[in-house]
């Protein structure tokens, strides 16, 4: 039975008694423990049931990488389901349920799974629900939905907070055991910026529950010396309930800071994401130790030998009262023999070796414990509890059994070190034969962009079990870490252990050798997912030779706890089915998060009204209180009109337009993408990414510019100007302005990172002003300053001065066709410099004017827009744009992309103008009809319009759009689709509908 042993613990204060509650009944436990260990303290060892056939499951382990012990924490809006209750820490109020059964924990109907596990074996459902067919839809699928998962998703709004930390270091230290201590002073001691995680909250790892000696002092001596030496060192920084979550590249590592999840209710984040930048990580993960293979191994009471010694040693509680050991290695005699001297009672100690020596074997001889070796367990009795072992010799197939009474079972097949991090970006392992563990290899380490390690190992972590050579390989690797930081070492020597003489480990993947089928069958490799030896042996029959095969067709190592305690054993169960030796089966892959983190840490404080903060430029309140009507424009919210008095929209939409061409229009373009691109390679780098030569544009003028993808088909447009030798401004659309700084980025870092270049979005830093219509010029002159005639400053020419005082960079460019200038303040200015022109331009009637007027404007001149003209499909041919593109440079992106034949089909649609003939406005994003019927029966399109309009200063409606044969259909009458309605007659027409010659804006 599980109960309190002592109130004499390592970690638990019993001053402070603690209330929480599990599946409604009201427990106690003590500040300190974990949710499992005031369970056990409790009685409780059932906690949960496996997913596949509802087993009865309790703890196996003690930490993260527990795959049974798994509740929903919380009410409400703090409801958090799949938590593990080993790390969760205890605090009063805490509300936890079991979680996957149904009507209750103790009485699971979903065990009924269990009794027809024979029909449910690895990959059942690739064979089953077939048919007949509509049974998946109506009956298998159904069925499927409402058994997966394990806990069930929170219903209610998360009502905790979280955030995001950012942090730069010299040495990122992962792990706050011994090793990662020491790697920390180590490198602390150099001068170097450290910074040091543990993701529980307590130092020192198992050292001070396995009573290891370190300088002649116990181990929780060393550490509190160790932490007096860190914290007095200002340039180290020690985390503790921070895990480091992942590693990647250029030395980004993710940490997962849990805040407030120990305490009852606090208005401080619950959790924090740390987002570090390393020059060296060093990770001090220590080693987990791997179940064995036995029949019944999963019954709730058979733990991991170092977890039931976690829980006595840290917590006083007894798992068991009378638990058998059986073991392939030394260590878990540790277990046994603080059985003994806590005065509890061991049934045997089972060691599947021959003949071991060593001198935790002799203790645990001295203290009367019963040692059988070559001795394995045939069947493990119980259901809920263990009542019992059936043992038998190793090497036979367990039909001669002996009956061993006992209460539980500590099994230990042995220590692999956590490589996760190691691995995450690149490390690789290393096959030790003789720990019978994989361990990296540090003449392979993950790489950094200089083409050398970034990650060390330190400690168990790097394959060494022994206290002083873990401790010798974690002094080396602090100080290498710090030195290729750029610090110089001291000469400290490690800190050394007291050694104690060990047997080697035998390899002993199934108990016992010769188990039956039947054996096989109640082994189980994956507890969470209910993998067995024999699924594996199944899915190696069937051909799954390869380890990621097999996972994905048993479920092996894809539960919540990734495969920590299972994925060793399942390789080597599959290369032992397949003849070969475990190195050349290999591993899995290791991906972050090392442990499931929260959504709402990777959040943040993204989410309600900052899941996409809504972007207003400087002049969006001047805008509010004059009328405007708004429009989302990507995640910027620009003027659709301004509405005045008795207005309707459509109203303010003619007057804004027709008030640009006769007057003055004020346009704020704040929002559109400006993009700096500097460095000596800036001109080549540009004649890369547009269509058109960059490199030949000189200081001081401006060019129109397209850009398209790989595929050849346009991304965006925009105004370059080039503002000296090696630094140009660029333009791009308001929703491009990420995507395409994403799109340099690309190029630059994975293509062509050998080029000088540095890019920088600047979209933000400044307001964008546009002036006009033909009384624009007067405007300016009237503010004064600098000279902004057409000989000073001709059209597709920029310059800087000062107009009304303000500092300004005046851009001679036009998107309406009428004499404009776009005019850049510093951010801070905007609205200011808006008010000076919106107050000057009264004379001579300026009006401001919103983004449906623009498109009018644009639409008279026949410019496009990206995304209305285009549509992932459209290259630049296809607008009538290939002046745009250069015949003379060798290569930009989609140059080849251009040469592929359905790319010069000469029946592509392109770009025209519509008319139709009543005058009247065509229906927005309609088809034009072709003639006859296609292979599917639908009518034939030959085009479709992509923006239409009505035009107040022509008097009809426009339309452009694409149509087969494009201006050589110019004349044709055509038929549009009007949803279902008759049709409309138009006419093709030139794209440009006003000022073809374009003399108005280059005056």
């Amino acid at each position: 039975m599980s109960t309190r042993q002592t109130t004499d613990a390592r970690l638990i204060d019993t001053s402070k008694l603690l209330k929480f509650t599990f599946n409604g009944q009201t427990l106690t436990g003590y500040a300190g423990d974990t949710l499992a260990s005031a369970l056990l303290a409790n009685g409780h060892l059932l906690m949960g049931r496996s997913f596949k056939y509802h087993r009865p499951r309790g703890p196996v382990a003690s930490g993260g990488e527990e795959p049974n012990a798994l509740v929903n924490l919380g009410q409400g809006g703090h409801v958090e389901p799949n938590q593990r209750a080993t790390t969760t820490e205890l605090f009063d109020g805490l509300v936890a349920t079991s979680q996957n059964h149904w009507p209750s924990l103790n009485f699971d109907v979903g065990e009924i799974n269990n009794s027809i596990a024979r029909f449910l074996p690895a990959g059942f459902y690739y064979k089953t629900f077939i048919s007949p067919r509509p049974a998946w839809k109506h009956v298998f699928e159904p069925i499927i939905r409402k058994s997966a998962g394990l806990g069930p998703a929170p219903k209610d709004r998360d009502a905790d907070r979280y955030e995001h930390f950012y942090a730069f270091t010299d040495v990122l230290v992962v792990g706050g055991g011994i090793a990662g201590l020491q790697a920390a002073l180590a490198a602390g001691r150099t001068g170097a910026k450290v910074l040091l995680l543990e993701q529980t909250d307590n130092w020192g790892g198992r050292a001070p529950v396995d009573g290891d000696v370190i300088d002649g002092m116990d181990a929780q001596s060393w550490i509190t010396s160790a932490l007096k030496e860190l914290n007095a060192l200002e340039n180290v920084t020690l985390r503790t309930r921070t895990q480091g979550s992942g590693v990647y590249d250029h030395g980004y590592a993710l940490g997962y800071e849990r805040l407030t999840d120990h305490v009852t209710a606090s208005a401080a984040p619950r959790h924090r994401l740390w987002r570090i930048r390393a020059a060296r990580i060093v990770t001090a993960t220590g080693a987990l130790e791997r179940p064995l293979s036995f029949a019944g191994n999963d019954i709730p009471g058979v733990m991991l030998a170092g977890a039931m010694r976690d829980y006595l040693v840290n917590f006083g509680v007894a798992p068991a009262q009378n638990p058998a050991v059986i073991t392939n290695n030394d260590d878990a005699y540790r277990t046994a023999i603080a059985w003994r001297k806590a005065g509890l009672k061991v049934a045997a100690i089972l060691d599947v070796r021959d003949a071991p020596a060593g001198d935790l074997i002799d203790q645990a001889r001295a203290l009367g414990i019963n040692v059988k070796f070559a001795t394995g367990i045939a069947k493990t009795m119980g259901h809920k509890v263990v009542t019992g072992l059936k043992i038998c010799a190793i090497d036979s197939d367990g039909s001669q059994t002996e009956l061993l009474e006992c209460d539980g079972v500590a099994m230990s097949g042995g220590w692999s070190p956590v490589v996760h991090l190691w691995s995450h970006c690149g490390g690789k392992l290393l096959w030790d034969d003789a720990q019978i563990h994989f361990a990296p290899d540090p003449n392979r380490p993950p790489l950094g962009a200089d083409g050398t390690g970034f990650v060390l190992t330190a400690g168990t972590a790097s394959g060494p079990l022994a206290t002083g050579a873990l401790l010798a390989d974690a002094d080396a690797a602090g100080k290498r870490a710090a030195k290729e930081a750029g610090f110089t070492p001291s000469d400290a020597t490690a800190p050394t252990g007291a050694e104690i003489a060990t047997a080697l480990p035998k390899a002993m993947w199934i108990i016992p050798a010769k188990a039956t089928a039947d054996m096989r069958a109640k082994s189980w490799l994956d507890f969470q997912n209910d993998v067995k030896v024999s699924d594996v042996q199944l899915a190696a029959r069937e051909g799954y030779e390869s380890v990621e095969h097999t996972k994905r067709y048993t479920t092996l190592g894809m539960a919540t706890d990734q495969g920590k305690l299972s994925n060793i054993n399942g390789l080597a169960v599959l290369s032992q089915a397949m003849g070969q030796e475990i190195p050349s089966v290999g591993t899995t892959t290791f991906r972050p998060p090392y442990t499931p983190i929260s959504m709402g840490a990777i959040t943040g404080e993204a989410r309600a009204d900052l899941f996409q903060p809504l972007r207003r430029t400087p002049m969006h309140d001047w805008h509010q209180d004059h009328g405007a009507t708004w429009e989302p424009v990507g995640a910027w919210r620009r003027v659709y009109a301004y509405e005045q008095a008795g207005e309707t929209s459509d109203q303010a939409v003619m007057r804004e337009t027709k008030n640009a061409r006769d007057n003055i229009g004020l346009l704020d373009a704040s929002t559109l993408g400006k993009l700096i691109v500097k460095g000596p390679d800036a001109a080549a780098f540009l004649d890369l990414m547009y269509t058109n030569m960059m490199s030949t544009l000189k200081p001081g003028k401006c060019r129109y510019g397209l850009m398209c993808n790989d595929n050849g088909f346009l991304i965006d447009d925009g105004v370059v100007a080039r503002i000296d030798e090696e630094t140009f401004l660029c333009h791009t659309t308001t929703g491009g302005a990420e995507s395409i700084h994403v799109h340099f980025e690309d190029w630059l870092q994975c293509e062509w990172w050998d080029m000088k270049v540095y890019t920088a979005n600047i979209t933000e830093q400044f307001a964008q002003i546009a002036v006009v219509g033909p009384k624009a010029r007067l405007l300016l002159e009237k503010l004064g300053g600098m000279d902004v005639s057409k000989e000073t400053l001709p059209f597709m020419s920029w310059a800087q001065g000062t107009l009304a005082g303000f500092d300004v960079r005046v851009f001679r460019i036009s998107f309406s066709g009428e004499l404009s200038y776009e005019i850049a303040v510093p951010a801070s200015q905007g609205l200011a410099f808006w008010q000076a022109l919106h107050d000057a331009g009264q004379e001579f009637g300026l009006m401001p004017y919103g983004t449906e007027a623009l498109h009018i404007l644009r639409a008279e001149k026949g410019f496009i827009i990206v995304g209305d003209e285009s549509d992932g499909t459209v290259i630049p041919q296809d607008l009538n744009l290939g002046w745009a593109v250069s015949k003379k440079k060798l290569d930009f992106i989609g140059k080849r992309a251009h040469s592929r034949k359905d790319m010069q089909r000469e029946n592509r649609w392109k770009l025209v103008g519509f008319q139709s003939l009543d005058g009247s406005m065509l229906p927005e994003s309609a088809y034009v009809l072709g003639t006859g019927k296609n292979e599917n029966n639908q009518h034939v399109m030959q085009g479709r319009i992509t923006s239409t309009y009505h035009s107040p200063n022509l008097g009809f409606g426009i339309a452009m759009g694409l149509i087969e044969g494009g201006l050589a259909r110019i004349g044709d009458v055509v038929e549009v689709g009007n949803l279902g309605r008759e049709t409309i007659a138009a006419r093709v027409v030139d794209p440009v509908f006003y000022d073809k010659e374009g003399a108005k804006q280059d005056v």
